[in-house]
């Protein structure tokens, strides 16, 4: 854990050192203030000297005051680090995530990386700040009070090592029984947030079917479930305190009992037994503190490996070392129908000689004997060889479950093929950067997000340097623009969190438009328009086809419609191609595809 956390002070490393820095130097003075004390009263209470007790009480004041005002530098400098340490842990957290391949996210759920990304590394912040307070101040505090115990009376210093069993053996019992409890309550929190966020994204859908009660009770379960644990938990904690504070009462009367005989043996002073009680209860509140310490340590070592697991989750898809940036595309220039008779989205791209050139390579896709799946001997797609030409419309059809999703996601290199290759525009998307594949494979997918913001900001995610024109132009295309232009602001209309104030449809035409402004060599449609109206779909299609020359469309569907007029209809069922060609072709030829246009065409005619 120590290597995955010490790198993330980074540059509060300096507030941490003068944080340590003080909290030493106020500790000696701290630890001088009962020396002084018996001072005091030898000198001062007992000498019956007015004058001795307005100078050492002078003294005193001075010292507590500086080790006052060491204590508030030292809690200033601690409490930068400590926030500083939980925001590069959280950044850090966040980046890596960013570069999670989706196989990543399978394995961390969303709601798992919120908590660990709030909840964890908040505790993680409150046990760092404790334990930089304690590591530096306990220990020196409990080896100068015991320096100074020990030079008053050697003998009633032993007194106090009766303490030590009974803290091991608490802290034994503590760690062990409690910590177990924390690890399954840091789990129910997952659930938590699993539950609230279903429940916020999917209000609509939990008002329109009255099952407001039904989630109600749910929250309650998992709500339930994490007090319960906590609960648990807290009770073997709580133990501890009561615990420790009677061994030490036990351990002051111990020492108020042997140290009055010593006074009356006179082997001791008043003065003296006061500064020993003092220096006790010092070594005391120190064990104390250091026994605490180990507590907070166990509760958080639960949140500590939490995040640790997102640190050391493996990337699985990484730029190979000699991956290639450019491969020489020259972009098809976008025109549009309006009175400026030209509005580009991309301009040509730069061109270096004796490399292959896309006008070179008839080839835009070509998956080459491939198997895939998403868990180790379990395919999703078996034995794939399937070739797509520049510029072709492609359909990819097949019904729920045939991995059409699949087939895709390994164009733009979101997975790894386990056997084969996938090759973009002739060459292997493992030989390519990643960042650059995604800018000329762009995908829609049926579930696209819109983010909070305006609609003119949503469209910049497409291309961040995009006029108006080439906005407006894009959203003609994806036939967005037509109600755009009818909101109150137009497209500075704001949209909500994931669009919700707009309909299906209408997110789905949005997400089109953005993709388009990538002006990308090859454009995917995964169910994009399965939301929109048969007549919408077939301008939005036609749009394609008009403005999208020379551009690779591949269009996912369930419905024949949607790819009966492509250059090529790729037939998918049970995990494979099971045919391939022209609608007239199949639909001579392949008995699955003529089984699929029959049935829907009887429930078009119904």
């Amino acid at each position: 854990m120590l290597k995955n956390f010490l790198p993330r002070i980074r540059e509060y490393k300096k507030d941490l050192i003068l944080s340590a820095l003080f909290s030493v130097i106020g500790v000696v003075f701290e630890a001088i203030i009962p020396f002084v004390v018996s001072l005091l009263v030898e000198y001062g209470i007992e000498a019956y000297s007015m004058p001795n007790i307005l100078r050492i009480g002078s003294i005193l004041v001075l010292i507590s005051l500086t080790s006052l005002i060491f204590g508030f530098i030292n809690a200033r400098t601690l409490a930068s680090a400590s926030a500083g340490f939980a925001k590069n842990i959280r950044k850090d957290m966040y980046y890596h995530i960013n570069n999670f391949s989706f196989k990543n996210l399978d394995n961390l759920t969303t709601a798992g990386l919120v908590t660990r990304l709030t909840t964890d590394v908040a505790s993680v912040q409150n046990v760092f700040q404790m334990a930089v307070r304690i590591v530096f101040r306990s220990p020196f505090l409990l080896i100068f009070s015991l320096i100074m115990a020990f030079s008053i009376n050697a003998t009633l210093a032993l007194v106090f090592l009766l303490v030590l069993p009974v803290l091991g053996v608490l802290m034994f019992f503590i760690i062990k029984k409690a910590f177990p409890l924390f690890k399954i309550a840091l789990k129910k929190y997952d659930e938590l947030n699993q539950v609230v966020s279903e429940n916020l994204k999917g209000i609509r859908v939990v008002k329109s079917f009255v099952r407001e009660d039904f989630e109600v009770k749910k929250f309650k379960v998992v709500s339930g479930d994490i007090q319960s644990s906590f609960s648990r938990a807290e009770k073997i904690v709580v133990f501890f305190q009561p615990s420790m504070q009677f061994a030490i009462n036990v351990c002051i009367l111990l020492i108020a009992w042997f140290g009055a005989q010593f006074v009356v043996l006179e082997s001791m002073t008043i003065g003296q037994l006061m500064a020993f009680i003092l220096y006790i209860n010092q070594i005391l509140f120190s064990l104390i503190m250091l026994s605490m310490l180990f507590i907070q340590l166990a509760m958080a070592r639960a949140n500590a490996e939490r995040i640790v697991e997102v640190f050391e989750e493996k990337i699985d898809l990484l730029n190979s070392p000699n991956a290639r940036k450019n491969i020489n595309l020259i972009s098809s220039q976008v025109t549009s129908e309006d009175e400026n008779n030209s509005v580009p989205f991309n301009k040509v791209s730069n061109i270096e000689n004796n490399k292959p050139s896309l006008e070179q390579s008839q080839v835009a896709v070509a998956f080459e004997n491939v198997y895939f799946g998403y868990s180790k001997g379990k395919y999703a797609l078996k034995n794939i060889n399937l070739t797509i030409n520049q510029g072709e419309f492609v359909g990819i059809l097949g019904g729920t479950g045939s991995s059409k999703t699949s087939l895709i996601s390994l164009i733009p290199r979101l997975y790894d093929v386990d056997q084969g290759s996938v090759k973009a525009f002739g060459i292997d998307v493992r030989e390519l950067d990643m960042g650059y594949l995604r800018d000329q494979v762009s995908v829609v997918l049926q579930k696209n997000t819109l983010f909070s913001g305006t609609v003119k900001e949503n469209m910049l995610w497409g291309n961040k340097n995009a006029t108006a024109e080439e906005i407006e132009h894009a959203c003609k295309i994806a036939q967005a623009h037509s109600f755009v232009s009818k909101m109150k602001d137009g497209y500075d209309t704001v949209l909500e969190q994931g669009g919700a104030n707009l309909s299906g449809g209408q997110r789905q035409r949005l997400c089109i438009a953005r993709a388009l402004l990538k002006n990308p060599k090859i454009i995917i449609f995964d169910d994009s328009t399965s939301a929109v109206d048969t007549a919408t779909e077939a301008e939005i299609l036609k749009g394609l086809k008009e403005n999208l020359k020379g551009t690779t469309v591949i269009i996912i569907s369930q419905r024949i419609s949607s790819v009966q007029k492509s250059d090529k209809i790729v037939l998918m069922d049970n995990k494979e191609i099971v045919g391939q060609g022209s609608h007239e072709y199949l639909l001579n030829t392949n008995e699955i595809y003529k089984e699929i246009y029959k049935s829907q065409s009887k429930e078009d005619a119904a």
